[in-house]
C-alpha cells in the first residue's frame, strides 16, 4: 500500500488490494477507480495495476453472479489468481447471453447494447452500465491526449447523431459526451433522421475556414465514407485550417461499400485537407468503457500503434490455448480494463492483434468461425449459466 500510495497524488484516498484477500469494501474500491481516472494519462506502475486489477476481481467474483459461475467452472477463485494475466476473461459473445452486471441490472444508468448484423437477427449484446460518471472519467483524458494533444477544448463537427436517453449506443454516448465537454460552444452535429446535413455542415466549415479555425471532425469511417461521396457528385472538397483533425472510427460491418485505411487517409487529405497524420482512428467496443487509439499525433511512432490509457492493460493470446504470445506474435485481443468496475474487467476479444514496443496493432477481425480458444471458453460459460 505504501508502494501505491506514493506514487499517487497527496491525498489520494487508497484501498490497499494486497493486503487482504478479502471482499473489498464497494464503495471505497469505487473512489479508488474514480480518483485513478481523474489523474489522467499520469504512469500507473505493473505493480499498481496489478493490486487493483485483483481488488476489481475479487469485487466482480462477488457481486456478478454469472461470472462467478464461470470462473467457480475454470477453478480461478481469488485465493489462486495472483497475477492479472491469469483473471478470467469473458468472451465478447457472453454479454449476448447473461447480464454482466456486478449489481442490480435495474439500477443501470445506462444499457449499452452492440450493433448485430444490419438485417437485425443476431442477438445484440447488452453492458449494463450502473455508474456513467466512472464511464466519462475513464473517456475524456485520453481522447483529450491523443486526439486534441492536451488541448482543453476545440469546434467539433460530429457524424454521430446526438445522443438521447434511451438510446443504447455507447458511441453515441462518447461523443456526445465529448462535445459537451471538450467541445467548443459551437460544436455541432452535422446529421439528421435524413442523413448528413450537407449545406448546415458545409457552412459550418466555411466559418471555421474563414476565421482561419482548426477544428475536429469526428464519425464513424463509413459516414466519411458516404459523405465524401456527396462531396465528389457535388464536386466540392474543403481545405481545413492547419491543426485541424479527424477522429474516426469502425469498420464496414454489413456495408455494401469497403475501403481499405489507406485508402481513406488519402481522401481525408484531398477531400478535408488532412494529412495522415492528423487521423486519430480510435478502437474502442460495447463491452468496454475505455477506448485505444492511434498515438502518432501524440508522439512520432509508426501510425498503426494503438495506445490506451493506464488504468488498460492489453494482452496478445494464442488463439487456440489463449495462453499469452511473446511480443511481435499474431494473436487475439484481451483487454482489462478497470473502469469496467461495475461489470467485467477482463475482455477476451476475437480481434487479431500483436504487441509492439509502442502499445499494439489491431489487425481486423478473426476471419470465419470464433477461434477455438474463444469456442472453448463460450462452451464454458454457456455451461456455467445454465445451472
Amino acid at each position: 500500500a505504501h508502494r501505491l500510495r506514493s506514487a499517487a497524488q497527496p491525498g489520494w484516498r487508497k484501498y490497499s488490494p494486497h493486503a487482504s484477500s478479502s471482499m473489498p469494501d464497494p464503495i471505497s474500491l469505487r473512489d479508488e477507480i474514480s480518483e485513478l481516472l481523474c489523474r489522467g494519462m499520469h504512469p500507473l506502475s505493473s505493480d499498481d495495476f496489478n493490486w487493483l486489477a485483483l481488488a476489481v476481481f475479487r469485487f466482480q467474483f462477488d457481486r456478478n453472479i454469472a461470472y462467478r459461475r464461470y470462473c467457480e467452472r475454470r477453478g480461478a477463485l481469488p485465493t489462486v489468481i495472483e497475477h492479472w494475466l491469469d483473471i478470467p476473461a469473458v468472451p465478447t459473445g457472453a454479454f449476448k447471453e447473461a447480464r454482466l452486471v456486478a449489481g442490480d441490472p435495474a439500477a443501470s444508468q445506462a444499457v449499452f447494447r452492440t450493433s448485430g448484423t444490419t438485417l437485425g437477427h443476431e442477438k445484440r449484446g447488452s453492458h449494463y452500465v450502473l455508474d456513467l460518471q466512472l464511464y466519462e472519467q475513464s473517456l475524456l483524458p485520453p481522447f483529450q491526449h491523443f486526439v486534441l494533444s492536451g488541448q482543453r477544448e476545440m469546434p467539433m463537427l460530429s457524424l454521430v447523431p446526438e445522443w438521447h436517453a434511451g438510446s443504447d449506443s455507447s458511441l453515441g454516448y462518447m461523443v456526445t459526451t465529448v462535445l459537451r465537454t471538450l467541445g467548443s460552444p459551437d460544436s455541432t452535429y452535422g446529421v439528421t433522421e435524413a442523413g448528413i446535413a450537407g449545406p448546415e455542415v458545409h457552412d459550418w466549415l466555411r466559418t471555421h475556414i474563414e476565421a482561419d479555425r482548426p477544428v475536429c471532425l469526428i464519425g464513424t469511417s463509413l459516414a466519411f465514407v458516404h459523405w465524401f461521396e456527396e462531396l465528389r457528385r457535388d464536386q466540392r472538397a474543403f481545405a481545413l485550417p492547419e491543426g485541424s483533425r479527424v477522429m474516426d472510427t469502425g469498420g464496414f460491418k454489413g456495408a455494401q461499400i469497403s475501403i481499405s485505411s489507406t485508402a481513406l487517409r488519402q481522401q481525408y487529405g484531398t477531400m478535408l485537407g488532412i494529412g495522415p497524420r492528423h487521423v486519430v482512428n480510435e478502437y474502442g467496443m460495447t463491452e468496454m468503457l475505455s477506448q485505444f487509439y492511434d498515438a502518432h499525433l501524440h508522439e512520432p511512432i509508426a501510425d498503426t500503434n494503438k495506445q490506451g490509457p493506464p488504468w488498460v492493460r492489453t494482452a496478445v493470446v494464442d488463439p487456440e490455448t489463449l495462453r499469452p504470445l511473446p511480443r511481435g506474435r499474431t494473436g487475439l485481443l484481451r483487454h482489462i480494463d478497470l473502469a469496467n468496475l461495475f461489470s467485467v474487467s477482463a475482455i477476451q476479444t476475437e480481434d487479431l492483434g500483436v504487441e509492439t514496443e509502442h502499445g499494439f496493432q489491431f489487425l481486423g477481425r478473426a476471419a470465419g468461425a470464433p477461434p477455438r480458444g474463444c469456442s472453448i471458453a463460450m462452451d464454458l460459460f454457456l455451461g456455467s449459466t445454465s445451472r
